[in-house]
């Protein structure tokens, strides 16, 4: 039986049966985001683009993707336009994580049912909060936020 969490009578979750899918081509980026994922204790796998990751998500769908937004051959918006046609990659969380901020990209990510939108670079607190809360709600944000115009403060 797995630990308790301290003032808690809920077994622990076993991270490393959590798959997570990493789409990105800068193979280098997608490195670092795998190790930290795995250091969490998470499974995760990277596919060098969008076409690799769909083969993937066919084969082995996972708990949450990962993906970036400009990538050769299909870039993530594309992809997961695609994932949303499918039974079997549809109700898949997706978080970008991208250096493309803009606000038209950022809304037509939270269009496609986005759980999330990380802009480049990420530190890992990020990273790791994110993954954590997007796989808590299921993949969907409570309300997510209008991207199209910019916070008034």
């Amino acid at each position: 039986m797995p630990p308790l969490p301290e003032n808690s009578r809920e077994p622990v979750p076993d991270r490393s049966t959590i798959r997570i899918l990493i789409i990105d081509d800068d193979a280098e980026f997608a490195g670092v985001l795998r190790m930290h994922l795995v250091a969490a204790g998470y499974s995760a796998e990277v596919a060098e683009d969008a076409v690799e990751g769909g083969k993937v998500l066919l084969a082995r769908p996972p708990a949450l993707v990962l993906c970036d937004i400009a990538m050769p051959y299909m870039n993530g918006l594309e992809l997961m336009s695609l994932m949303r046609t499918d039974a079997n990659s549809a109700s898949i969380p997706v978080v970008f994580v991208s250096g493309r901020s803009d606000g038209e990209t950022m809304a037509r990510a939270v269009e496609l049912g986005a759980a999330d939108f990380l802009a480049k670079p990420v530190t890992r607190e990020q990273l790791l909060q994110t993954v954590k809360a997007c796989l808590q709600a299921g993949g969907r944000r409570a309300a997510p936020p209008n991207y199209r115009f910019p916070p008034v403060v």
